[in-house]
Order: structure tokens, then C-alpha cells, then sequence
């Protein structure tokens, strides 16, 4: 099952977000020369973002080894507790939105972690912000069925807490949600999570998983390591 995983990359930007800077093409390259047989070429949206229509033609326009399949995505965060996302209308041709925690879903709109690290500090319960975060998730599952969880749960260690305290409950809830939804989930390399618990809630619940590299260089796509550890776990148990 791992090695299956590890022919896969579903989450690899190109210049067409603004903080990498390999092109679609030398990503596509790269990922032949990694022996991928698929690669998701995702790139940064907001509501504002105009230039998807240009990234699907570029797209249709590459030169694709024989033997890989290229798939499209486009990565939004989380603006809210009710799971609403940063996205503009989609034109058709877009496999899979990814689904980022870049920021914590507040009651009002995203929130910084500094701003959560605040808030804990002044009293708002660890438990409750857990809460608030998994329920966020599985709002935005329900609302946007079908897509693909990114790096999820890589903004808990930037707002203090882990993993390790979301619990059995927490996670098993979140798993049902993605089997029931249809929503695909990275194990991301370079955030490295989920973790082993969520990822054996997952494959319980019936939920499927991908791997990424999150790559923001072409050098990166396909490159696994840190991920490694954590799929041998899920295996194991």
C-alpha cells in the first residue's frame, strides 16, 4: 500500500502561485523523472483570483510524458468555523479543490495563530479550540464534497497545541466525515501530517489517502522521506 502511495504527488505548485518557482512543464518533468505515475499540479487561489481559466489552458497545453497522468487542483484555505472557503467561481476543468488550514477557521473569519496563542492564553480552553477547528473541517467537507484535504492539521503546532491532543472522538468524527464526503487526504511531506492516529481513523472509516510533496520547487516533486515514517506506522497497526 505505501509504495502505491509513493507513486503518486498530489500537490505540487508552480509559478502560477507566487511563492514557487518551478513552471507547470519542468514540474511535469519532474515528476516523470521521478517515476510518478500521477502528479496534481495545484497552485494558491483567493476570491479575488482571476487567472484559472490561463492555468487550465497551460495545462492542456503541456507535453506529458507517456505513463503519467496529470491532474489539476487549486489550494483555498478555510475563512471560517461554518467551513466557507477563500475561492472564486470555478470554471470547469478543475479535478480537485485542496482544502488548506493555512489560517484557524474563527466564528468572524480566519484567525492568525498568533491571535489564537492570545486567545488560549487569555482562557479560551484548548479543548474548545479543538472543537471549533475538527467541526470547522467537517463543515467544509460537507459544504465542498469531493475535494481533497491539504497538510491537515498543520496549523495546530503553530498555534501551540498537537495532534496528540484532538483524541480518539475528534479524529474518528473527522475520519467519517472524509469517507462520507468523498474527500481525498494528503499525507503532506512537507508539514509532515496527519500522523499515524488519523491516519489509521482513516483507513477505518474507509476514507483514501494520497501523498504529496507540497513541492514548491520541481527538484522536490515525488521526493518522499519524512512521510515514510508515518505511512510504515499506519501500515503496522
Amino acid at each position: 500500500m505505501t509504495q502505491a502511495l509513493l507513486h503518486g504527488d498530489h500537490h505540487v505548485h508552480s509559478t502560477f502561485s507566487d511563492d514557487a518557482v518551478s513552471t507547470l512543464q519542468e514540474n511535469v518533468a519532474a515528476a516523470a523523472a521521478a517515476g510518478l505515475r500521477t502528479v496534481r499540479l495545484v497552485d494558491h487561489v483567493r476570491q479575488s483570483t482571476t487567472w484559472v481559466p490561463e492555468y487550465l489552458t497551460a495545462v492542456r497545453a503541456l507535453r506529458v510524458p507517456e505513463g503519467l497522468t496529470v491532474l489539476t487542483g487549486v489550494e483555498a484555505k478555510i475563512l471560517d468555523a461554518s467551513g466557507g472557503l477563500d475561492i472564486p467561481e470555478l470554471p470547469a476543468g478543475i479535478d480537485r479543490i485542496l482544502i488548506a488550514d493555512h489560517q484557524f477557521p474563527g466564528t468572524d473569519g480566519p484567525l492568525g495563530p498568533t491571535a489564537v496563542r492570545e486567545r488560549i492564553a487569555a482562557g479560551w480552553a484548548p479543548a474548545d479550540v479543538l472543537d471549533q477547528l475538527v467541526d470547522a473541517l467537517i463543515r467544509v467537507m460537507h459544504r465542498h464534497p469531493g475535494n481533497q484535504l491539504a497538510h491537515c492539521f498543520s496549523i495546530l503546532p503553530k498555534i501551540g497545541l498537537s495532534e496528540s491532543e484532538l483524541g480518539a472522538e475528534r479524529i474518528a468524527a473527522w475520519a467519517q466525515a472524509a469517507a462520507d464526503t468523498g474527500t481525498l487526504v494528503e499525507v503532506n511531506e512537507k508539514w509532515t501530517c496527519p500522523g499515524p492516529e488519523a491516519l489509521v481513523a482513516l483507513r477505518s472509516a474507509g476514507a483514501e489517502i494520497v501523498a504529496s510533496t507540497d513541492a514548491h520547487i520541481a527538484s522536490d516533486v515525488g521526493r518522499y522521506e519524512r512521510i515514510l515514517p508515518l505511512l510504515d506506522a499506519r501500515e503496522a497497526h
